[in-house]
């Protein structure tokens, strides 16, 4: 089976990137995979042990020799802004790394100062919605507000198959479009490598004693990370005596407020910035952590590879108390109360900095829950269930999609060639259809 497939891959920092990386490592033996990315976006080429091609190769090579399959992986981070202009031409499979896209389009969409296909989008997407909202946030007022509406009914109705990584997440998805075929997969994470002695001689590094309960969030660093709700706590426990630190290991570059928040803690010389840390050391760092934070609100209705990642190196983990992660078991992290969230991660960071048995219970049943939910073979034994399924299955026909969606933008290039009483045939619709290169 050939298989076009949308993703960013290394060198790019992304989480998606990297499980992809993994991923496609595994269903190189089943099926032929051309990848294709935006090469805009690389100041490296993509790795050349497989065949990449920039996704305006894609048209062509589909139109010569079509393939069974387009995959696309799909998140809000403008890594995958290139995949918008082929979704609804050339129906695939989808793979939801976030649930909600609504960040993706509004910015998108309104930095190419493209406000009147950002509004009947929204519409398109949010019919019952308050139509109010879309000059809220034409005016630049969005943010937070955006996880309200998800901005999904085009891409799921215009899907063969939508795959998102919760079983609640998929039942919710049924519910709003019946006519769509949802399916849920496992997220797969890589186990963490360390170097013998890693933990010994990261923690000298940072300057810690023997006695020093590291603490690490992992990741792009954010907002939703709930970071400053992370050094509040902290600054609690340094002040009732605990010497606790706080590890953050991830590109702060998109959180300004960082060192603000970390100053107004009271704890600033316990908080230790990495900036952003390569894939292959990310181990290293684990293995000096004694427990981490993986907190997230608002939420897109994600799953984190970053505590995936955390449960595989057997590391005791804290999360949201999050509805779509209610099946998680109980002993496998601790929970943050959402409604009293400073006084409920104190009290689990506390636990965790002042009981080891906790600390290891906790590593042991996390490690567990990663074994039989989400190794990255587990994860490609699904794309090898799915994928065929999704091939089987025909493109939707949906007959009321915005127009940008099915514009393909050779409108100017007819009048220029009709001027000349020129009649331009690569420009003719071929039965497979050309792509719209703006979504």
């Amino acid at each position: 089976m050939r298989i076009a497939w949308f993703s960013p891959l290394p060198p790019i920092r992304s989480g998606i990137a990297t499980v992809n990386a993994a991923l496609l490592e595994r269903l190189d033996a089943g099926f032929s995979i051309d990848c294709f990315v935006d090469r805009r976006a690389y100041a490296a080429p993509p790795p050349r042990e497989r065949r990449v091609f920039d996704a305006h190769d894609f048209v062509w090579k589909m139109r010569r020799a079509p393939y069974d399959l387009v995959v696309y992986q799909l998140g809000n981070a403008a890594w995958h802004d290139y995949m918008w202009a082929y979704l609804a031409r050339y129906s695939g499979l989808v793979v939801l790394h976030d649930p909600r896209l609504h960040h993706a389009r509004a910015r998108q969409l309104l930095e190419q100062r493209r406000a009147d296909d950002y509004r009947a989008e929204f519409r398109y997407d949010h019919p019952d919605a308050v139509q109010d909202f879309v000059e809220y946030a034409v005016a630049g007022l969005g943010g937070a507000i955006y996880y309200s509406w998800s901005m999904l009914r085009a891409v799921v109705r215009t899907a063969r198959l939508v795959a998102v990584h919760n079983e609640r997440v998929a039942a919710d998805l049924r519910q709003e479009c019946p006519d769509a075929r949802v399916e849920a997969i496992c997220l797969g994470a890589p186990a963490p490598e360390a170097a013998d002695g890693a933990r010994d001689r990261i923690r000298a590094s940072l300057g810690l004693g023997p006695d020093a309960i590291l603490f690490a969030a992992f990741g792009t660093v954010t907002a939703e990370k709930r970071i400053a709700a992370i050094v509040r706590a902290l600054g609690s426990l340094a002040r009732g005596g605990i010497d606790a630190h706080l590890l953050v290991a991830g590109d702060a570059g998109g959180y300004p407020s960082l060192a603000r928040d970390v100053s107004e803690s009271g704890a600033a010389t316990r908080v230790h910035v990495t900036g952003y840390v390569e894939d292959g050391a990310i181990g290293e760092y684990l293995a000096a952590a004694d427990a981490c934070l993986c907190l997230r609100w608002p939420t897109a209705l994600e799953t984190s590879a970053s505590w995936l990642q955390c449960l595989a190196a057997g590391r005791p983990t804290v999360i949201s108390d999050l509805a779509h992660l209610v099946d998680i078991p109980r002993d496998a992290a601790l929970r943050v109360d959402l409604v009293d969230e400073d006084a409920s991660l104190a009290a689990a960071m506390r636990a965790l900095a002042t009981d080891p048995a906790l600390r290891r219970a906790l590593g042991r049943a996390g490690r567990a829950y990663w074994l039989g939910h989400h190794t990255v073979d587990a994860m490609a034994d699904d794309y090898r269930r799915i994928v065929p399924l999704a091939a089987r299955l025909a493109a939707p026909a949906v007959a009321d999609l915005p127009a940008h969606f099915v514009d393909d933008y050779s409108g100017r290039a007819r009048s220029i060639a009709a001027a000349f009483g020129v009649s331009v045939d690569i420009l003719r619709e071929p039965s497979d259809g050309g792509a719209s290169r703006h979504p």
